[in-house]
């Protein structure tokens, strides 16, 4: 979906903003002109030195790289962690280069479950939590402080103002690996059956949002 969405900028210089131990980027590199990653959080990138040495250690809101520069960023489920994910997404469009791509994966609010765990009076509860992300917002961030959920309101909200134009945007459901590497058949299976589901209205259901928005030339 990123090759196919990003139209070619996979071979130009790309950026992967958040790319913890490097898998998405070392595939990214095997293509692209020049490739680097940043994450905030360094042991990562000490594990992901072993697949792309281009590598840095910083935040999301503060991009440390020329502007204008970039042909393609990649933020994969990283906004909903950051301190300022408006701030995040700014940086993010002022390092493209104009007709540069965004690609965009987060947490879709529709998703039946909170897949970060909860805090109940101060203790942490790992694991996925049914219903969480329908309560209403206040509660639900009292839940789960740790990290957002979106809604197509919210994604919008997000660029607002920018100049972008949004190319695509979909809901998908997961891969459902760590299933299939427990249980091959009835893994694939689930991962077949939901999978479908995104050429359907039931996608409102799915695990991610991912958009690709386009940046303008001005």
């Amino acid at each position: 979906m990123i090759r196919r969405w990003s139209e070619e900028r996979t071979r130009g210089k790309v950026l992967e903003n958040g790319c913890g131990v490097g898998e998405y980027l070392a595939w990214l590199g095997e293509e692209a002109a020049f490739a680097v990653g940043i994450d905030v959080e360094f042991s990562r990138l000490v594990e992901a030195k072993q697949k792309n040495r281009n590598l840095v250690c910083a935040v999301g809101e503060a991009l440390p790289f020329k502007r204008i520069f970039f042909d393609l960023v990649l933020s994969n489920e990283v906004i909903e962690h950051v301190h300022d994910d408006r701030q995040a997404i700014t940086e993010s469009m002022a390092v493209l280069a104009e007709g540069g791509r965004l690609a965009l994966f987060c947490p879709n609010r529709g998703y039946p479950f909170e897949t970060h765990g909860i805090f109940i009076r101060g203790e942490y509860r790992f694991g996925n939590k049914l219903l969480v992300n329908y309560l209403p917002k206040e509660w639900r961030n009292r839940l789960a402080p740790h990290v957002r959920t979106y809604n197509r309101a919210d994604l919008r909200r997000l660029f607002a103002g920018l100049p972008v134009t949004v190319v695509f945007r979909t809901t998908i459901f997961g891969a459902y690996d760590n299933i299939i590497q427990r249980r091959p058949a009835m893994g694939k299976l689930i991962r077949t059956v939901f999978q479908s589901l995104e050429k359907t209205p039931l996608k409102f259901f799915g695990l991610s949002h991912f958009w690709v928005v386009e940046k303008k030339v001005l």
